[in-house]
């Protein structure tokens, strides 16, 4: 079980789980005409490094020469239900389906220990109203900073601790960083 906190940094900070945060997929015209299409995450997790947000909310709040620790956006990751990962069905909304995980044998162990380098593990405290989740790795995105800062501030559910938040960074930067070698 992971450790939180539940009161809200008035910044955006690594950890942070936030509720019902939507992502834009795709932006497409035609004659005029915009198609829109959002998928809205129930729980996502931002992964960005907590200096970098320090430091580019120090540069929007305070005046400065140069604004060169601004950022564009943010990287966060959807948490799933472990339930619908085990079951390949967590991306079903999506019309993907993908790999069925066996939760009572050795791939589920291997997921629930996060031994298995592409995902991460997290069961939230009791006061905390999300089931056992599941961070893919292979799917993050960004998402614009002013955004996630205005949507924030209603939908900020609790802030993963120093130490966890650590453990998935460093999991993260390892599985973005590993050597795909030809079959």
């Amino acid at each position: 079980m992971i450790s939180v906190t539940i009161k809200p940094f008035t910044r955006i900070c690594q950890g942070d789980v936030i509720r019902d945060l939507e992502y834009v997929e795709y932006v497409k015209e035609k004659e005029g005409i915009c198609e829109i299409s959002r998928v809205v995450f129930p729980h996502v997790i931002i992964l960005t490094q907590d200096c970098d947000l320090k430091h580019d909310y120090k540069f929007r709040t305070e005046e400065k020469e140069s604004q060169d620790k601004l950022l564009l956006s943010v990287l966060a990751a959807p948490l799933y239900n472990a339930e619908h990962v085990y079951l390949g069905e967590h991306l079903s909304e999506l019309k993907i389906k993908s790999q069925f995980i066996n939760k009572n044998k050795s791939p589920g162990d291997i997921l629930r220990s996060n031994q298995n380098p592409r995902y991460h593990y997290l069961i939230f405290p009791d006061g905390i109203k999300i089931v056992p989740s599941v961070i893919d790795f292979k799917h993050y995105f960004s998402i614009n900073t002013k955004y996630l800062e205005l949507h924030k501030k209603n939908n900020f559910v609790c802030k993963v601790s120093e130490l966890y938040r650590e453990d998935i960074s460093q999991r993260f930067a390892s599985f973005l960083s590993r050597i795909g070698l030809p079959k």
